[in-house]
């Protein structure tokens, strides 16, 4: 069985409720690549988190709920008097987000820094595909980051393949020049982008969808446009896909990217090409913005989302 390795961080969450309750909050966790973990981990793709956490009961209870997810925490790190990041989160009537963070101390940020980071970053090699976002880049020093990057480089010799978010927050980077940077390096040694013109168009502004294509040699890469469509660029080839209507009305788009990737890989893994793992992504995306919450529940999720067709070696 094809196996994933997701790294990045995930936080304690604070949501707002609505109407009459809204000075009241209810307590979760999420974050961008674990959100991609668990829908992996539903769709029946083997996969690990790889973040660091603290010893507190928060922790104990983020663990434990991925573990009920399927997800493998055998290489979650947990660091003595250290604690998870923490985030606020508004939705608007439209179904947008708005976040607030305090995050600057939290474990996550240590993970390329601590005397297991070696070992962590060896055992990439022993996946089929390694996943990150750009706000997982975001967390770590510019020495951590080159860890890391080394180590994708050295798995990728062996095999591995490096699927990279473009997943983009301002306020991560302070500088966008870093960040511009750090994207390059990301692209050069991706074998799969999963991109949106929501993410790379504050980075390069009034640039067009194939100047943005044409700054990422990767050889498949996923441009999500701002309407709910991909362009995709397979080995040259250019093709479009259209998600169909919704049927129900958007209630959040938190987790509309990170379920679309969970879709995509988890059916290129299985075997489809990558149109078809498009559809697959939309469906899902689809699926969740009509649902409160990155996690949507089980019963919710479409039934054999990944085609039979495609479940065959991967490509």
């Amino acid at each position: 069985m094809s196996k994933v390795a997701c790294i990045g961080e995930c936080m304690i969450e604070l949501k707002q409720a609505q109407g009459t309750q809204a000075g009241l909050f209810s307590r979760g966790y999420g974050g961008d690549t674990l959100n991609t973990a668990v829908y992996l981990a539903r769709l029946g793709t083997s996969t690990d988190y790889i973040t660091a956490l603290g010893d507190d009961p928060l922790s104990d209870e983020m663990i434990a709920g991925w573990t009920a997810e399927g997800v493998g925490t055998a290489r979650v790190i947990r660091l003595p008097g250290k604690l998870p990041g923490l985030y606020m989160i508004e939705t608007d009537d439209k179904g947008e987000r708005r976040f607030f963070h305090w995050r600057d101390s939290a474990a996550a940020r240590s993970l390329m820094d601590l005397p297991e980071t070696p070992e962590i970053l060896n055992a990439l090699a022993s996946y089929d595909v390694i996943y990150l976002s750009a706000i997982t880049l975001s967390l770590y020093s510019p020495e951590g980051r080159a860890r890391l990057f080394a180590a994708v480089k050295r798995a990728r010799e062996r095999g591995t393949r490096f699927a990279f978010d473009t997943n983009f927050r301002a306020r991560g980077w302070p500088d966008p020049d870093i960040a511009r940077a750090v994207f390059r390096e990301a692209f050069e040694i991706s074998d799969i982008v999963l991109a949106s013109l929501e993410d790379l168009l504050p980075l390069f502004p009034y640039e067009s969808d194939d100047d943005l294509l044409s700054r990422i040699p990767s050889v498949e890469v996923v441009l999500k446009l701002l309407k709910p469509a991909t362009v995709l660029r397979v080995e040259g080839v250019l093709h479009r896909t259209e998600a169909e209507p919704l049927k129900a009305p958007v209630v959040d788009t938190t987790a509309a990217g990170d379920s679309f990737a969970a879709a995509y890989v988890a059916a290129r893994l299985a075997g489809a090409d990558p149109v078809e793992a498009a559809w697959t992504g939309h469906r899902l995306a689809g699926v969740v913005v009509c649902h409160p919450g990155a996690i949507i529940p089980r019963a919710a999720m479409p039934p054999d989302l990944i085609p039979a067709t495609s479940r065959k070696a991967p490509p």
